[in-house]
């Protein structure tokens, strides 16, 4: 297809669309003479990907370019190149380490990986921006009195791998590496707040099912 064509189907922009090649987002098309080039489905599909992460995910174009970049390359391991995509999208700060509710979190935490025998995180724990959210969020309840113990968090953490093998299970239902990979950005830009929503609607149900509407 022509870049009409692409703009049409995709329902972006030429010019956004002649942006997104120069800032290296979208692999060129196939040159058919000096002015014309043309496209095929994967560009259509790695399109859509980039919308869905600027408009949706209201990730930066710059960070968009570091994910696909992590997206496409296939010397790495399957688990490193999935790994590096996801991290490479906006994530908490560094907590400030010399703070003694940040400090009482993170043993917390590492308790709770040791707890449930999550090794491959427990090795991860100094790099992993999903630990530091974990550390971040419980140290801010910490601050506020309401210290979630790894005890209390034992629950929630076995449903949330239920949920991580479901994950798996779709994800690998894709053929090729390159999908797989856009698949675990999209959970982290599209799908968590899909879950995040459904969770915040069953606590709706459950509510109005313990008290009713008085």
């Amino acid at each position: 297809m022509r870049l009409a064509e692409l703009s049409e189907r995709s329902g972006v922009s030429t010019a956004t669309i002649k942006y997104y090649l120069r800032e290296g987002l979208l692999t060129p098309g196939r040159q058919i003479n000096t002015t014309t080039a043309e496209y095929d489905e994967e560009h259509l599909r790695r399109l859509r990907l980039i919308r869905a992460m600027i408009q949706v995910g209201r990730v930066p174009v710059a960070t968009v370019k570091e994910v696909l970049g992590h997206v496409d390359d296939d010397s790495l391991p399957r688990a490193m190149r999935l790994g590096a995509a996801v991290w490479a999208l906006p994530q908490v700060p560094e907590p400030d380490a010399d703070d003694e509710f940040v400090q009482g979190a993170r043993v917390a935490m590492e308790e709770l990986l040791r707890t449930l025998g999550w090794a491959n995180a427990q090795a991860m724990t100094s790099v992993s921006p999903s630990f530091r959210s974990l550390v971040v969020a419980a140290a801010a309840l910490r601050r506020l009195g309401y210290d979630w113990s790894p005890e209390t968090l034992v629950p929630y953490a076995r449903l949330m791998r239920q949920v991580a093998e479901l994950d798996m299970e779709f994800m690998e239902s894709h053929v090729s590496e390159a999908e797989k990979a856009e698949v675990a950005v999209l959970g982290a830009v599209l799908v968590e707040p899909m879950l995040q929503a459904l969770h915040r609607l069953a606590q709706e149900e459950e509510s109005t099912r313990r008290y009713g509407f008085e």
